[in-house]
């Protein structure tokens, strides 16, 4: 898939206030600081279309990009926050499990770990949540550039008998991106053209 155009559309707390438009979604979530802004940037060709900061939760609203006119990126706020309050924190949590449950443009979830670090049980508490409310996710692994290739290969092996030893049958599609080599990057949209063309095929179904 090539992107010729990529625009925002709205930001807001309220899923209700989503475009209403019945084209599809994949949403992009991850632990703060994760590389989900670069990563956007990076597969939509735009330098400053997701907003990076080496701060902490800069993204905190459900934020919408229409990509080709025919579907949607959404940027949602990362789980994990540890610079909010507690108060702060709940009310995140509420709009994006809103959106998660509610959202029927949803079609797919992109789950973002930083494949440096070990599993992390916030982000398995997360994967499992989207396992019980059977929302179909991938997981992108981000970051690549920043450890040695000869093991990235190792981490995503150790990231899978994790979820294995948390009663996930199989390894869910997985992702191995680096925002700054380009790493997956046609990986990762050529699984979204595939989805909506299966999409697009079934609209009455949609």
């Amino acid at each position: 898939m090539k992107i010729n155009t990529a625009e925002f559309v709205i930001s807001n707390s309220d899923v209700s206030k989503c475009p209403l438009e019945r084209i599809p979604e994949y949403a992009f979530i991850g632990r703060s600081n994760v590389g989900k802004s670069s990563l956007i940037n990076m597969l939509t060709n735009h330098k400053n279309l997701a907003k990076t900061s080496g701060k902490p939760g800069k993204t905190q609203l459900i934020n919408h990009f229409k990509i080709n006119n025919n579907w949607f990126l959404v940027d949602l706020p990362g789980y994990g926050y540890a610079r909010v309050s507690k108060k702060t924190k709940e009310v995140f949590q509420q709009f994006i499990t809103d959106y998660f449950e509610k959202r029927e443009q949803l079609v797919c979830a992109f789950v973002l770990i930083d494949i440096r670090h070990e599993a992390q049980e916030i982000d398995l508490e997360f994967i499992n949540y989207l396992g019980e409310i059977e929302v179909p996710f991938c997981i992108v692994f981000t970051k690549a550039d920043k450890i040695a290739k000869t093991k990235i290969e190792a981490h995503v092996a150790a990231y899978r008998k994790k979820l294995l030893a948390n009663n996930w049958e199989e390894m869910p599609q997985h992702f191995v991106t680096s925002a700054t080599e380009t790493t997956g990057k046609d990986s990762v949209l050529q699984f979204i053209d595939q989805v909506n063309q299966d999409v697009f095929k079934n609209l009455n179904e949609f």
